[in-house]
Formats: structure tokens, C-alpha cells, sequence
């Protein structure tokens, strides 16, 4: 069984010039290798799985080039000793994935991989029930790592630190994260999640797996995986310049541009106190820099 340790998670204040006051909680450095909400997400299904005690334990799941998920699920495997399987969407990957940077990463921390089309990817229902019969004492863990016990595990994400904000913040990508945080929030806050995929059936999802109505999704101003704007990683690299914190360009440098956006516009009241979790994606800025260098585009000026 895995232990949850007494873990001290630092809130930022960041200066800006609102009449609002912007904080950030870095879950991000919950681990070295695994991001803060993904740990969180995957520590009750883990734990739940192996209170069975099963035979050689194995853990599937699925994700594309440059997953978060992935990354974590394999890096979450070699921390725990348990194999990972990951079932990853484009066969054109198959013989050239130790060019990507997250998938030769997830490699190293001991994920093996079977590449589907992008068709076949489409149908998970099939793919898993295949993947089951095939590995009968694994667990199947959903595509960005989100259902009932992930969302369970992000109430670890709030505590006695997060209570006095009037806004809690995250970027939105599966539901889980967002679903868990609205869940377990305080009756007077709000939640907010900014959407960077294009989805219409999230908000349906999230109130059946929070039960409440205490939060509004908002879309950021790219809200597609794969789109990164060249205002987002100027954003990014000045948020790095101001702040001295890295930002991923999928999840957390679109969420923190459209809540510095949303308050400059006065979308938050007065003195209101926001907290944004940082929970991180930061691997995938290699990936992103490889992508932006192809296309003659400006870069993220770090990396992590």
C-alpha cells in the first residue's frame, strides 16, 4: 500500500497591479518526475488495485505523443515497482518514438508501448476490453487518468492552506482535477476551470462526478491540446522573466494567461483572493520547443 506523507506544498504570492490578489499553489513539486494533480489522481486507483494483492502488477492506460499522463503513469510505475503499459494513439510513431522526448522518457522509466491508429484509438471501449482479456490482473486506467477514486484523490490537493481564498483555479483538461477541487471546496468558494480542449460534454461530466454546482468552466483563448500560440509563449517566458516559475504551454501557461486576462477585465470583485494550482506538464516543453523550432517559431526560453 502506498502512504501519503505529510506533505508542505508552497503557496506563491504573485505581485501584480489588479485590485485582486493572485496566489500559486505548486503542486508541481509534489515529485521530481510525477505532477502534482496526476499523482493525486492515480495514488487511490493504485492503492485501490493493489489491496487486491494481484499477481504481478501492471498498469495500462492510454495517451498520446506527448502525454502528461503517460509521462507520469510510467514514472508513478518505476517509483512504485509496477509495470506500465501504454497504449499510445498514431502508429506513425511506432519506429520513431525514441525521437520524442516524452515517450523515450516514459521508456526509460520502464512503460512498454503498442501504438494504434488514431481510428482505432477512438474506440477505448474495444481496445480495453482487449487489453483485459490479454492482461486479466492489470489495471486499466483511463485516458487522462480521471474517474471517481482520481477525483477522490485531489480533495489531498486542498487543506487548511487553501481555505481562505475566495477563488480556486485549474486548468481543465479530462474533468478530474477541477471535478475533485469543486468537491471538496469550502461552501463560499468558487471554482473556476479553464478549458484547454474543446469539449461540450465536460461540464455534464464534472457535476456528475462533484455533486455540487459551485463551479464555471471557462475556455482559454487556445482551448485545443495541440494549439500553442506564439502570445502564449511570450506569456509563458515573461511569466518566467517576472515570477521565476516555469509554465507548461498546454495546461498551465494558457490557464494563468486567461486568469490574468480575466482579471484585468474585472472579472474577479475587489480584493477578491484567487488561488491558481500549479499541476505542472512541464516535460512537455521539450516536446513543445522541438514542435516550435519545426515551424521557424519563437520558443519557450527554459526548460525543466
Amino acid at each position: 500500500m502506498l502512504q501519503i506523507s505529510d506533505y508542505k506544498i508552497p503557496i506563491t504570492e504573485l505581485k501584480t497591479n489588479f485590485d485582486v490578489r493572485i496566489f500559486i499553489k505548486r503542486e508541481d513539486l509534489i515529485h521530481p518526475t510525477i505532477s502534482g494533480n496526476k499523482f493525486w489522481k492515480l495514488f487511490l486507483n493504485v492503492n485501490q488495485y493493489l489491496e487486491a494483492k494481484p499477481n504481478n502488477p501492471l498498469l495500462l492506460t492510454f495517451g498520446g505523443a506527448f502525454s502528461n499522463h503517460i509521462a507520469s503513469v510510467a514514472a508513478f510505475g518505476k517509483q512504485f515497482n509496477i509495470s506500465t503499459i501504454g497504449i499510445i494513439r498514431g502508429e506513425e510513431l511506432e519506429n520513431n518514438w525514441q525521437n520524442n522526448p516524452t515517450l523515450s522518457k516514459a521508456s526509460e522509466n520502464g512503460m512498454q508501448f503498442f501504438f494504434v491508429s488514431r481510428e482505432d484509438y477512438q474506440n477505448k471501449e474495444k481496445i480495453t476490453q482487449e487489453f483485459l482479456e490479454k492482461y486479466p490482473n492489470s489495471l486499466m486506467i483511463p485516458e487522462g487518468g480521471s474517474n471517481d477514486r482520481a477525483v477522490e484523490g485531489v480533495q489531498y490537493m486542498l487543506g487548511n492552506d487553501t481555505k481562505d481564498f475566495d477563488y480556486l483555479c485549474t486548468a481543465v483538461g479530462t474533468g478530474g482535477t477541477i471535478a475533485g477541487i469543486s468537491r471538496f471546496a469550502e461552501a463560499n468558494q468558487n471554482v473556476i476551470g479553464i478549458k484547454v480542449v474543446k469539449d461540450d460534454s465536460l461540464e455534464n461530466l464534472v457535476k456528475q462526478w462533484s455533486g455540487r454546482r459551485n463551479f464555471e468552466l471557462i475556455d482559454a483563448d487556445e482551448n485545443r491540446y495541440g494549439k500553442i500560440s506564439d502570445g502564449n509563449v511570450r506569456f509563458i517566458n515573461w511569466f518566467q522573466n517576472e515570477y521565476q516559475i516555469p509554465l507548461d504551454p498546454i495546461y498551465m501557461g494558457k490557464m494563468m494567461q486567461k486568469i490574468f486576462d480575466l482579471a484585468e477585465k474585472g472579472f474577479f470583485p475587489k480584493d477578491s483572493k484567487i488561488l491558481a494550482f500549479h499541476t505542472g506538464g512541464l516535460q512537455g516543453i521539450k516536446g513543445a520547443n522541438q514542435f516550435l523550432e519545426s515551424k521557424n517559431r519563437t520558443l519557450i526560453d527554459f526548460e525543466v
